[in-house]
């Protein structure tokens, strides 16, 4: 019976590979909502260093699997910075930045037509039938993000009776109107009088006063809520109005009068029906400061003002901007242009220019003709594309010293922070700098995530310089072992960043104000132990391994955090576990294995939808993409599975989907900003990944192990960058 599944299984995946593309498309349209469950027929998985003695049952061509990883290796290294040795791509978000980006040239009195032209183009080249625009790809009309567009297009000169404006405006109004939107979107429109300030949560300056250690201060937040509410503290204190012409105005998007609107019934100022809870008291609260902020004498306001000022022009030296992510740069422009600047003045046109270098250029076909448009990504990400880079081409096979490995490693090393960052006020006040940032430029705030990859990467390289090599690493990986939080799991920023009460306060209906500590960056913490040599005997894996334990869903599977979303938490923690040497048959690893296996989809890959962090039933449910296939078939190599029909099925899904020059194609977003609020697509996300899933296969097949466990065991034996605990 085992026999007849098994030559069904392959001879269903042949038939399917030779099905052209135009039919499998609309075979898939038309598949069960259901995903079919595939569980590996081998009872018994097999130990990754028992692989090599078994016969394979079933197995990916050879040939197959060599020649997408060498033109998959040839891609990539031929889209290297040809001078400084980075790898970077595109990170695409939503429209919400582009219509706040043309929202915040008209603040700044800085229009550009030609800009705005394009932008339009791309609003509407991007709008879903039903009028809205969606904040990730293949997601529902989202409320916030289509009254930004519709704003930003009439700023633009577009003309309410478009047939296309009037699907928006039956869109906002289906939704219950722009009094349902966010709390950023209102603040938005109420520096253009679209919305009234009573509408919008008080948040004085006089909060910059508050000691750092205080419960309720900024350094309790983190780093991208203080990057971005401290210049917003300044506008607040201002409340600025940039009058615009009536005919601009949004007066049809409310579904009721304006005048008439009760902002105590509408988010975020909607009281739950308990009589007390937390909500409840903090919109309390925010009544009493508006009655504090009507004031004629506020005693401290001026030095609270001062003292913001102070903080946003010191974060803002360098380059990259503020934080070196859009809507805190944007708000650092806005306080700028409050506080007297000119859009001409050194200050102020550097913030400018530091935004236009997210500008993105594409062609659109419209009919017969082509035309520019223009939107914005959030930020760069150049050492996070770069450290996965070289740790996928690491395993494909690439020399330890390859000179394109070798010169991103240089220059990965040349980014290690040297100043102290905002943790040292508040969480981490012992840690010396050591760790790296997301971006070219953001020297105050590294990341764990981002630290850990590039350490693993460096780990993996012979350098020439070997001293300065293992100086880099072991700096980093002090900074990383000093941000690790009191229950075992790391946050990407802060220590115990975990007053999860701050996300009932009616400022933070994003749910996003913290930073706390998340299973995915546990496991790669892990993971990057194991690259240095250690084990699960050292003192942070110790307490890493029970708060994985302790986070793990009923299901098996793990939360993602920083990506979409089950599988790719759980891809983090499988390949965290085998990097420490845990038991990788261990009761509460097989069931993350069950879980990976259950969600494969008909067509051998894996997909998860956005839509998994709002309804935990979608958890590892989507349409099939490259990046999250290669999540799970990584995590279940790492799981000892290479011996597993799930996993060549998931390799002949990567080997049909590759185009001719090498690449895959991927429109999904499979990347999280913040979850159920901000989606991210990274362009390379499905080059990188199939590369390294690939790799790990071919190397388990050939010799029982990854590359990356023979270069950990050398590591481990030779003792080469491990500090004294």
């Amino acid at each position: 019976m085992q026999q007849w599944k098994r030559l069904l299984a392959r001879l269903s995946d042949r038939l399917f590979a030779s099905v052209p593309d135009t039919v499998r498309e609309k075979v898939e349209a038309y598949a069960p909502k259901a995903v079919l469950k595939i569980v590996s027929y081998n009872p018994h998985p097999v130990h990754p260093a028992d692989v090599s003695m078994r016969r394979m049952s079933h197995a990916a061509s050879h040939e197959a699997v060599d020649e997408a990883i060498r033109l998959s290796q040839r891609w990539i290294l031929d889209r290297q910075h040809p001078v400084e040795g980075f790898w970077v791509a595109e990170l695409e978000a939503d429209t919400t930045l582009t219509s706040e980006y043309l929202m915040l040239r008209r603040f700044l009195n800085v229009v550009d037509p030609e800009r705005e032209r394009k932008a339009v183009r791309y609003l509407k080249a991007t709008q879903l039938p039903d009028g809205g625009w969606p904040i990730y790809s293949g997601g529902p009309s989202e409320i916030s993000a289509s009254v930004k567009a519709y704003f930003a297009l009439k700023l633009s000169g577009v003309s309410p009776a478009e047939p296309f404006m009037l699907r928006v405006r039956d869109c906002v109004l289906a939704k219950g109107g722009v009094t349902e939107a966010n709390v950023f979107t209102k603040i938005t429109l109420a520096l253009f009088d679209q919305y009234d300030w009573r509408g919008v949560p008080s948040m004085p300056p006089e909060i910059m006063l508050l000691p750092k250690k205080f419960y309720f201060s900024l350094y309790q937040v983190s780093y991208w809520t203080r990057a971005v509410l401290i210049p917003l503290l300044v506008i607040f204190a201002h409340r600025p109005v940039c009058r615009i012409p009536e005919e601009q105005g949004i007066a049809e998007l409310y579904a009721i009068p304006r005048e008439k609107v009760r902002y105590d019934r509408v988010p975020p100022f909607r009281k739950d029906a308990a009589w007390f809870t937390w909500k409840n008291f903090f919109i309390t609260l925010d009544r009493v400061l508006k009655f504090y902020e009507r004031l004629r004498y506020q005693a401290f306001r001026e030095t609270a003002v001062q003292k913001a000022i102070v903080w946003m022009l010191d974060h803002m030296r360098g380059s990259g901007g503020l934080g070196a992510i859009y809507p805190a740069m944007a708000n650092s422009a806005m306080a700028l242009h409050c506080l007297g600047y000119s859009a001409d003045h050194p200050l102020l046109a550097k913030a400018l220019k530091e935004i236009e270098d997210l500008e993105i250029y594409e062609t659109v076909r419209e009919g017969k003709a082509q035309f520019e448009t223009l939107h914005l990504q959030p930020c760069f990400s150049p050492i996070w594309d770069t450290s996965l880079s070289i740790n996928a081409l690491v395993e494909s096979g690439l020399p330890q010293h390859h000179p394109a490995l070798l010169k991103a490693g240089e220059w990965m090393i040349s980014k290690q922070t040297t100043t102290d960052g905002d943790w040292k006020e508040s969480s981490a006040p012992h840690a010396e700098p050591g760790g790296w940032a997301f971006q070219f430029e953001n020297e105050r705030y590294p990341d764990v995530d981002d630290s850990a990859v590039v350490i693993m990467a460096l780990a993996k390289l012979k350098m020439a310089d070997r001293n300065a090599q293992v100086e880099s690493i072991r700096r980093g990986y002090r900074w990383v072992m000093a941000m690790q939080s009191a229950d075992g799991g790391w946050g990407a920023y802060d220590v115990d960043n975990n007053h999860m009460i701050f996300n009932v306060i009616p400022f933070a209906d994003h749910r996003a104000l913290l930073d706390p500590p998340t299973e995915d960056l546990a496991g790669r913490c892990l993971e990057m132990l194991g690259v240095l040599g250690y084990d699960r005997t050292h003192p942070a894996a110790k307490t890493a391994l029970a708060f994985i334990k302790d986070k793990q869903e009923e299901d098996g599977s793990w939360y993602g955090r920083w990506g979409v979303n089950y599988i790719y938490g759980t891809w983090s923690v499988l390949a965290g576990l085998r990097s420490i040497g845990e038991d990788m048959y261990a009761p509460y690893v097989r069931r993350a294995v069950q879980w990976l296996e259950s969600k494969q989809n008909p067509d051998g890959g894996w997909g998860e939808s956005c839509l998994s962090y709002a309804d935990q039933t979608m958890a590892g449910r989507g349409e099939s993409t490259p990046s999250q296939t290669a999540w799970a078939l990584m995590s279940l190599l790492a799981a000892g599975m290479s011996d597993s029909i799930s996993v060549v099925r998931g390799i002949n899904y990567l080997l049909r989907h590759q185009r001719e020059d090498g690449s895959w194609k991927e429109a999904r977003h499979t990347g999280t900003g913040f979850p159920r609020v901000f989606y991210l697509r990274y362009h390379w996300y499905c080059q990188y990944f199939p590369l390294w899933a690939l790799s790990m296969y071919r190397n388990i097949r050939a010799r029982g192990k990854m590359r990356a466990d023979e270069l950990r065991q050398a590591v481990r034996a030779a003792d080469t960058f491990r500090p004294a605990l």
